[in-house]
């Protein structure tokens, strides 16, 4: 079934695979994903296909300067006829939901996001809502440097499981693109291959898998690492290092295992800490990499044996 689902979702979002295979590990262990990247190379692309290929009901916000946050939560209106505030769901109350340019909003805006992604309802007027399950967030921004942007605040970042960034298309992508498009072969035509039970029972399968004591605290150590690191402003937090086991899992399972090795926690370590670090302005003067920083932390940390 995983296999179908990333076959037909590489069918319109082409090329990108490792992109593909993060994006299905943040479904299947309940994380919510970032995708940062210039205008055009098909963030709303990938985010709209894995909607519609998981029977799921699906919302988008479009975030302008201007959006509310009621646009997002909803509001209680009063009724005339039967002399009640009635509550009128906002954008959120979907099963995966698009934040569209999320970084072109205003902070007030961006914080309407932060119950619902961090504890699955959404309160107005003190009273509380549930979002439908299984329920995911799915933001596009664009590059911080770019005109009219909001940089995100560090707990809105850490609220995201993973940040992805989607690069150029190559030649052979770019024209298999083109191809697609004049076939018709436009998002408009995906189709669902599995529905939102689906999802639920494979992220019930997920939680099972097998993670020893010492893999969890190989991961706790990488996450200590970045706190020590005097390159960073912030190291990882706590909820990194259960974003990092959560991850892991859907990654053995996703490659037929029901247990994790340290190699899980390896391959998901950059995409689910990297967004969460910030280096110090020497750093910045210094030019050093973030990437390459952690890049170095995780091979400096031990590996169980």
């Amino acid at each position: 079934m995983i296999s179908k689902l990333k076959a037909h979702i590489s069918e319109y979002f082409v090329g990108k695979e490792e992109t593909t295979e993060n994006l299905l590990i943040c479904l299947f262990s309940g994380g919510h994903i970032l995708l940062e990247g210039v205008p055009g190379v098909g963030k709303t692309t990938l985010a709209s296909t894995l909607a519609r290929s998981v029977k799921c009901d699906f919302g988008r916000i479009q975030f302008t300067p201007d959006t509310l946050p009621t646009d997002v939560m909803g509001t209680e209106i009063f009724n005339m006829k039967t002399g009640e505030f009635e509550y009128r769901e906002g954008a959120i109350m979907h099963q995966i939901v698009l934040a569209d340019e999320i970084n072109r909003t205003s902070p007030k805006t961006q914080a309407s996001l932060l119950e619902a992604m961090a504890e699955g309802q959404t309160t107005v007027s003190g009273v509380k809502h549930l979002l439908p399950q299984p329920f995911m967030v799915i933001a596009t921004q664009n590059p911080v440097e770019f005109m009219g942007t909001y940089p995100l605040p560090e707990a809105q970042i850490d609220r995201f499981m993973m940040k992805l960034t989607i690069e150029y298309p190559d030649e052979s992508e770019e024209l298999r693109m083109t191809k697609n498009m004049l076939g018709g072969k436009t998002i408009d035509t995906v189709e669902s291959v599995i529905t939102s039970e689906d999802v639920i029972s494979i992220r019930e399968q997920v939680a099972r898998v097998i993670i020893k004591d010492d893999v969890i605290r190989y991961a706790r150590n990488i996450a200590e690492m970045t706190r020590k690191e005097k390159r960073f402003v912030l190291g990882a937090s706590p909820r990194a290092v259960l974003d990092l086991v959560k991850a892991s899992q859907a990654k053995a399972f996703m490659d037929g295992r029901d247990y994790v090795k340290p190699d899980d926690i390896k391959a998901v370590a950059p995409f689910i800490l990297g967004h969460r670090l910030t280096l110090t302005s020497e750093a910045k003067i210094a030019k050093e990499d973030k990437a390459d920083v952690l890049l170095k932390l995780i091979q400096k940390t031990k590996i169980p044996l």
